[in-house]
């Protein structure tokens, strides 16, 4: 993509400041640290070009030039690699946009530390300097599909390109790089991998060339007549053609690599089609490194990254009569550290936890995570609107389950299934006006959350450009509230 494709689109990263490294003696955790003692936090990097009006000062509220002005560069999925390195971003266009760690190589040579106290007071030493990350590689992941197979019958529409999730997978080496990529019906495996050109032949390396706008082998599954046959909770199909190319040795799938980047090269290694009739909301990869899962509003599916031809159904919450349908699945999640435990939450506001040991269909719960707080409340026509589960995810210890709906972000114990340990507040103050956010659907929308490898501090994300950093050693539940703005000098 040119460098004016990319100028329109920008990420904005924000980083702690640390306080003196006095504060946080070698080897302790911050979340040790008293409540005075917490980081502030600091804007830090825009990943990518802003528009030169936003440069200028524009961009802010009242001031459309520093706006995107393209909706295929908006940003519709983000997400880190396990250890930080890399930064994957998809947008509404169905491109994949790869950053890169590159601090590390900026600071080969740190600062000695101080001699003593007084001269680390003196001259507020830090310990670490912010991350930085530069680009790395761009290339196309899905198209909009127009096979009659792929229609949302639900909102007459096409599906879209728009990038919808992203999860890191394992690295097969240290060159090479895979990640899942879904939009609204397909998965696709990708493996970005360094491009060596070849030394002493007097050629130049190849000109880049963009990937096949639909692949082959999305054609060769989308493409055959008979639709998948359910046998009990298995779903197979038996296309003989699209097995033969989906295998890695084919020569019609090494056609597919292509330059994506100065030095990369991206395949799309595996496609797992035609097995949602709803909307994906949710992909989640297993610690086995070997499975994952796909949710949609109904139903979960258990997958292999080897077979694209079959998965298992493993949880099904559609009801023999749709007009008796109670609730639906927002959001699937697996165990960090144990491979049979899997959460995913409800409309209802239920997060129900299952272990896939105990049967083939996932019909009993081995927890069901419900503030039974609330229910003391009175009830009104937003109540379960309001409460309906947006996402889930464990934190890296695997200990505790952060939970995100409308108002709150919640963090549970797996231990304590009757009530949150703490319940951070989002959006509080926009409780006197439900009724008229439920008039213009914005009571609807669905927000995001994570939470830092230590499980010290969590975010979630907000209107107007704000997003929310909370910290678990912090007694105060409203936590801090910053601007990923397209004109980052605002923030600073």
């Amino acid at each position: 993509m040119s460098n004016a494709g990319r100028r329109r689109r920008s990420l904005t990263s924000i980083a702690p400041s640390p306080v003196s490294s006095s504060s946080f003696p070698s080897g302790a955790r911050e979340a040790q640290a008293p409540p005075s003692q917490l980081p502030s936090w600091k804007f830090s990097q825009v990943l990518g070009e802003l528009p030169l009006a936003a440069a200028a000062g524009g961009g802010g509220e009242g001031h459309d030039d520093g706006r995107l002005q393209d909706d295929g560069d908006t940003i519709s999925a983000i997400e880190f690699d396990g250890r930080g390195e890399h930064l994957a971003a998809g947008d509404h266009a169905g491109r994949i946009i790869l950053f890169r760690r590159i601090d590390d190589e900026s600071h080969e040579q740190p600062p000695p530390p101080p001699a003593s106290r007084a001269e680390l007071e003196r001259t507020d030493y830090t310990a670490a300097a912010p991350p930085a990350y530069a680009y790395m590689a761009e290339f196309q992941s899905h198209e909009q599909e127009v096979s009659s197979t792929q229609f949302d019958v639900l909102h007459s529409l096409e599906i879209g390109e728009k990038v919808k999730k992203l999860r890191w997978c394992a690295r097969p080496n240290s060159s090479s790089l895979c990640m899942l990529a879904t939009n609204d019906r397909t998965i696709k495996l990708w493996k970005v991998s360094e491009h060596r050109s070849r030394k002493g032949n007097g050629q130049s390396p190849p000109r880049r060339s963009t990937p096949t706008p639909a692949s082959l082998s999305e054609i060769a599954l989308l493409g055959e007549g008979d639709s998948g046959l359910r046998n009990g909770y298995y779903y197979e199909w038996a296309s003989k053609k699209a097995r033969n190319y989906l295998s890695p040795d084919s020569a019609e799938h090494s056609e597919k690599a292509g330059e994506v980047g100065e030095g990369y090269t991206a395949k799309c290694r595996r496609v797992f089609a035609r097995a949602h009739v709803y909307n994906i909301n949710s992909i989640s990869n297993n610690c086995d490194g070997e499975t994952f899962v796909s949710a949609d509003d109904l139903r979960i599916n258990l997958w292999h990254l080897e077979v694209t031809d079959q998965c298992f159904n493993i949880v099904d919450m559609k009801p023999a009569d749709m007009e008796d349908l109670v609730e639906v699945i927002t959001s699937a999640e697996f165990h960090p550290s144990s491979c049979s435990l899997l959460a995913f939450g409800s409309s209802r506001g239920f997060v129900r936890l299952v272990d896939l040991r105990q049967s083939a269909l996932c019909d009993r719960n081995v927890r069901i995570f419900q503030d039974r707080g609330n229910s003391v409340q009175p009830r009104t026509l937003f109540t379960e609107i309001i409460s309906c589960i947006s996402d889930v995810k464990f934190t890296g210890d695997g200990k505790y389950l952060l939970t995100r709906d409308y108002m709150n972000l919640k963090l549970w114990d797996l231990r304590v299934e009757s009530s949150p340990v703490a319940t951070y507040k989002v959006h509080e103050f926009l409780r006197p006006k439900l009724s008229e956010l439920y008039n213009n659907d914005c009571i609807f929308d669905r927000f995001s959350c994570c939470s830092s490898k230590g499980g010290d501090y969590f975010a979630t994300g907000s209107y107007s450009n704000t997003f929310k950093v909370f910290s678990r050693a912090a007694a105060n539940p409203n936590g801090t509230t910053l601007e990923a703005s397209t004109n980052p000098y605002r923030s600073r």
